[in-house]
């Protein structure tokens, strides 16, 4: 399963059911960085340095951060869906569809109803 770590404004429930699923999810609250203000380039940088893939729902910033540079270990950047487990089993699947990419920016949107 993936190395994920989440960014300050991805929702718990989300990175719960992600766990659930078996993916290994660090936030940054648990690492202490949270309500610091941390640029996203540091954020992203973190991220790569833990070789996990970034979760994100700030995706404006870090898809253009991936535009920049391509020197990450990965960017999932979402769409906020207050169907927390729904959205959960999107980047699950997503993951799954992207799993032999190097480096990719994997965009997970909330369905169209």
């Amino acid at each position: 399963m993936a190395r994920l770590y989440s960014n300050e404004n991805f929702p718990l429930p989300v990175v719960e059911e992600l766990r659930r699923l078996g993916h290994d999810v660090l936030t940054i609250q648990e690492t202490g960085q949270a309500g610091q203000s941390v640029p996203d380039e540091k954020v992203l940088a973190f991220a790569c340095a833990e070789k996990r893939m970034l979760l994100t729902i700030n995706r404006k910033h870090f898809v253009r951060l991936d535009n920049q540079k391509r020197d990450h270990c990965g960017i999932i950047a979402c769409t906020l869906d207050p169907d927390f487990v729904a959205l959960a089993y999107r980047i699950h699947s997503a993951i799954q569809e992207h799993e032999h990419s190097s480096k990719p920016l994997i965009r997970v949107n909330r369905p169209a109803h």
